[in-house]
């Protein structure tokens, strides 16, 4: 009679699935096959309900129009007036607001499936433990790229031109990348802790202050004491100085020169993120195995 760990090993085979006596390659090969299934499967779903997609990209494009046109006229960011300078100076703040903010799709549209039954579907098949937590995170991605270029295209309609070189000009897009990919993880985590897309929608309570207390709209150094300290040490500010450095903003050298962490912007732009994704990741696939308990 087989013992159960060749029985495994037997319907692993038979399967084309990994066994468990299976060398980690193989098994790592599967987890990166059942990742793109889900990536497929989000894509395949955007396609089908384009409306969520317009509206991850119409919002900061609105957002855009607003503080340009609407606010930017009255706005002092460089000293020499009113307007001077802030197109150059929002445009950067902008784009890091975007990709922070994409956590709240990420966590409402977790919370969905959970809620639909779609997670308790994707535990029942014989996939990789991690496949929904990571296939979301690269579908998401993606998404978020598709929304930078989207916004990055506004911006240049408006007048905003990027003063770095080429290098500077990627790594500045890495950097925002970078950013979104952890906070992503984030509302993963969030959206497998969340009992329903209602709460899940609330979650702008807790975007509001990320994306607004920070340095994506105005130099820390013109708030109060206190809480310019604490939009100098948002991760978002982090990526917000570090990418107008690398487009060589106009006066970006002198914007917050009372916060330490304003001079080593690229540093806590590569950092912040990292430490996040340490934190979080382990979270989100352990949330993701315990709801089954």
């Amino acid at each position: 009679m087989a013992t159960p760990t060749q029985s495994a090993a037997s319907t692993g085979a038979v399967s084309g699935r990994p066994g468990p006596e299976e060398r980690p390659v193989s098994r790592l090969r599967w987890s990166v096959h059942d990742c793109m299934v889900i990536v497929a499967q989000e894509f395949t779903h955007l396609v089908r309900q384009p409306s969520t997609m317009a509206w991850q990209v119409g919002f900061p494009v609105v957002m855009v129009l607003m503080f340009v046109y609407v606010f930017g006229s009255a706005m002092d960011v460089t000293g020499q007036g009113a307007g001077e300078g802030y197109v150059e100076f929002a445009m950067p703040g902008m784009f890091a607001m975007t990709m922070a903010l994409g956590f709240m799709d990420t966590a409402y549209a977790v919370t969905h499936n959970k809620e639909k039954g779609f997670m308790d579907r994707f535990r029942s098949m014989p996939m990789s433990v991690s496949a929904p937590v990571t296939g979301r995170a690269v579908s998401d991605l993606l998404r978020a790229a598709i929304d930078l270029l989207v916004i990055v295209a506004v911006a240049v309609v408006v007048g905003w031109r990027p003063g770095g070189g080429v290098g500077e000009t990627l790594l500045a897009f890495a950097l925002l990348l970078w950013l979104r990919l952890a906070l992503i993880f984030v509302g993963v985590y969030l959206g497998l802790c969340i009992s329903n897309t209602e709460t899940a929608g609330m979650l702008f309570a807790v975007a509001f202050p990320l994306g607004f207390i920070s340095s994506v709209f105005t130099p820390p150094d013109m708030m109060p004491g206190w809480l310019g300290a604490v939009a100098a040490w948002n991760p978002v500010s982090s990526t917000a100085t570090a990418i107008r450095d690398l487009f060589h903003t106009p006066g970006a050298g002198s914007l917050s020169p009372a916060y330490w962490i304003d001079g080593h912007a690229v540093v806590a732009a590569v950092v912040w993120p990292a430490v996040i994704l340490v934190a979080v990741v382990p979270l989100a696939v352990h949330r993701f195995r315990a709801l089954s308990r």
